[in-house]
């Protein structure tokens, strides 16, 4: 396979001969100019050939298939299409974008997935629907049960293989296209070309060509995405993204968490403060997470608090801030993450709250993709006025976080002239002014963020020397 990578060229979508139909589709989605991946992919579809494409998530890849192969189906050169895509969200998103581009031209589609009933997408496969569209569970369930034995796709499109390959698909892929004919056309696009994928390509794709539109030089992380981290307290994080979404310039954003019972708590604690917050999360019900992602694409959600279900092609448009509320667990999960925002070479921000002890992790991700990120501090009032109470809820995180020692103990029986309750309020009033008066930054600054990073460096250093000590016994 051979890269290409391009230096765009000024066309119209009048001069790849779509069908009137398809155009008048075009046009009311407000489709001017192609973008660099449709501009290279759709010759080379429309001609029949396989394909590889990589480019960024945003830049339009659904367009650069679904045009030529629907203008296929208007022209009657093909019959069937089967797109296969790695969630129930993005599996609804292209579908959707497909019928708005296709509806003038009668294109019929339809999504495939798990937790709703058999029945309608049987009935409506093997009435002969022209675009399907599934996840790969649900597929290979019809197609093991023996459920759509005549749907015979002549094209074959893998969208997002690099997230199918991170969330443990690449298996089930394999059995899919043992029931798939050999012979189709097979499109596999992707942000990213790991190992794993190019094996994959070799396989289920017959002489393709390998389209890029990312730049030799570009890491995985999108190049116009401003990523920085803040180094806190674990004590601190509630205050940290509190005070981000209140100073950071926010059209609409994504908040991930790693637990779903956190998206709760910090959805319900945003929504109290008097944010436009929802959470979204595996466990909810498929009508609930529709209903969620459709409120935020129409913007009636400003800020959408989220596990990784959701980093795993969503494409709304505008987002303007990825907060990382906890650190990712690995690194392609930071990865897509912040490919939430930056999307179709807009540019975004991306904010990392990280404590001392997962700063390893964080080094770690840097190292692995290759991201640039700046450290960041987060001002906070200093101008507290004397009256004013202080932050109750940082306070009350303090005192039941606090371990009780036994100079503690001496120091409250030197004060038992004072009446218990009298000590109690002098206590928290002592408490509460000192919360007010403390530093009005939040985070670790750069001196002692090197410190921890030379203290990184050293444990590195230890670990390598120890693996070669062990190779020599």
């Amino acid at each position: 396979m051979v890269a290409i990578f391009l230096q765009g060229k000024e066309l119209t979508f009048n001069e790849f001969n779509f069908h009137k139909d398809l155009l008048k589709g075009i046009k009311i989605a407000g489709f001017k100019e192609p973008s660099p991946i449709q501009e290279t992919v759709i010759p080379i579809i429309k001609n029949g050939e396989d394909l590889v494409g990589q480019a960024h998530t945003g830049t339009g890849k659904t367009a650069a298939f679904g045009l030529p192969l629907m203008n296929k189906i208007i022209n009657n050169e093909i019959e069937r299409v089967l797109i296969i895509t790695p969630t129930r969200e993005l599996a609804t998103q292209v579908s959707d974008e497909l019928y708005h581009l296709g509806r003038f031209a009668g294109i019929r589609t339809i999504t495939v997935y798990g937790g709703v009933g058999y029945g309608r997408q049987i009935a409506l496969i093997n009435k002969g629907v022209q675009v399907v569209v599934a996840t790969p569970g649900r597929l290979k369930d019809l197609y093991k049960k023996g459920k759509i034995d005549g749907f015979n796709p002549e094209v074959v499109v893998l969208d997002e293989a690099d997230e199918m390959l991170d969330m443990g698909f690449l298996e089930e892929i394999k059995e899919i296209f043992e029931y798939i004919p050999q012979n189709r056309q097979t499109l596999l696009f992707s942000a990213t070309i790991p190992e794993p994928i190019k094996a994959l390509a070799d396989t289920i794709l017959t002489n393709p060509q390998f389209i890029s539109v990312v730049g030799k030089d570009e890491s995985t992380t999108n190049n116009v995405i401003e990523q920085t981290y803040c180094v806190i307290n674990e004590s601190q994080r509630d205050e940290a993204i509190v005070k981000l979404l209140e100073t950071e310039k926010i059209k609409k954003c994504l908040v991930f968490c790693r637990m779903k019972r956190e998206v709760d708590r910090l959805s319900e604690h945003l929504q109290a403060l008097g944010f436009n917050a929802r959470g979204i999360h595996g466990d909810l019900e498929q009508s609930e997470r529709d209903e969620v992602i459709k409120a935020y694409r129409r913007n009636q959600i400003q800020i959408m608090v989220a596990t990784d279900v959701a980093s795993r092609g969503l494409d709304v448009k505008k987002v303007t801030h990825v907060f990382n509320y906890h650190i990712p667990f690995d690194p392609q999960s930071y990865v897509h993450r912040i490919g939430r925002t930056g999307r179709a070479g807009k540019s975004g921000k991306a904010i990392t709250l990280v404590t001392t002890e997962e700063f390893k992790e964080l080094k770690r991700i840097q190292n692995e993709v290759g991201a640039e990120m700046k450290l960041t501090t987060i001002a906070i009032d200093a101008n507290a006025s004397e009256e004013s109470c202080g932050d109750f809820d940082s306070l009350e995180k303090r005192v039941r976080n606090t371990e009780i020692t036994e100079c503690s103990i001496e120091f409250i029986d030197s004060m038992e002239d004072m009446d218990y309750h009298e000590f109690v309020e002098r206590v928290v009033s002592l408490l509460l002014k000192d919360s007010r008066t403390t530093s009005a930054l939040i985070g670790y600054d750069k001196e002692s963020v090197n410190i921890m990073l030379g203290e990184y460096l050293d444990e590195q250093k230890v670990a390598r020397q120890n693996a070669r000590q062990r190779k020599r016994r």
